[in-house]
């Protein structure tokens, strides 16, 4: 009989988020994740106290995805690099979206990208108060596009034609003109992307961060 792979944090850890990936959190319960393991609901309580435990350790892992901003590094690409990379991981991972600032007992990944985003910032020049309208306003446009992004009725230029093409030909000539001429002159024309909204709105954050910045230490 061959021998029965220990069960271990990582392993439950592990588990647990392909299982959120493929389900969703409604489909993670301590129950379900048992049975995908191969053991008994009981067993898990031995190396994880419950489900909210459970989920502390997945936004931690999702956090580690994330891109760590070096201190002292030019802060303009760091803070790229970190908005790209967590919308891949996002996109990856979408239950974790909701999920991602809202653990009381946040882990040890979760803390140190916090950390180096804030020392990156302070690195840079930015001031305490200037520091938190910062990373506020990043994480509003990552968290705020994401969220929209994955939510959208289509994938891919196809199928937004088709989506656009039931939605137009329901409508009366005559009405609604400024939806008609955007959706014609614009998002249905061959070769749109939702998605590169992403580069430019972050673009236009960072030109403003600096903008602000300069004239912080102008002052």
């Amino acid at each position: 009989m061959p021998a029965r792979t220990p069960l271990t944090r990582p392993r439950i850890q592990a588990t647990a988020l392909g299982l959120a990936d493929e389900r969703g959190l409604g489909g993670l319960s301590m129950r379900a994740l048992a049975s995908e393991l191969g053991v008994e609901a009981m067993s898990l309580y031995h190396h994880v106290p419950g489900k909210e435990a459970l989920l502390d350790g997945l936004v931690d892992a999702v956090f580690a995805e994330f891109h760590l901003p070096a201190v002292g590094g030019e802060w303009t690409g760091e803070m790229r690099a970190r908005s790209h990379s967590a919308r891949e991981a996002m996109k990856r991972h979408p239950w974790a979206i909701g999920l991602m600032d809202s653990r009381r007992t946040p882990g040890p990944e979760t803390l140190r990208h916090h950390d180096a985003l804030l020392g990156c910032l302070r690195a840079a020049g930015f001031s305490l108060p200037l520091t938190g309208h910062a990373v506020a306003l990043l994480d509003a446009h990552l968290y705020g596009f994401v969220v929209q992004e994955v939510s959208l009725p289509f994938q891919g230029g196809d199928e937004l034609a088709e989506l656009g093409s039931e939605i137009l030909g329901a409508l009366p000539d005559d009405e609604l003109r400024h939806f008609r001429e955007f959706a014609v002159g614009h998002a249905l024309v061959p070769g749109y992307d939702f998605g590169a909204e992403f580069d430019w709105g972050l673009d236009l954050v960072i030109d403003g961060l600096a903008a602000r910045l300069a004239a912080e230490v102008a002052r």
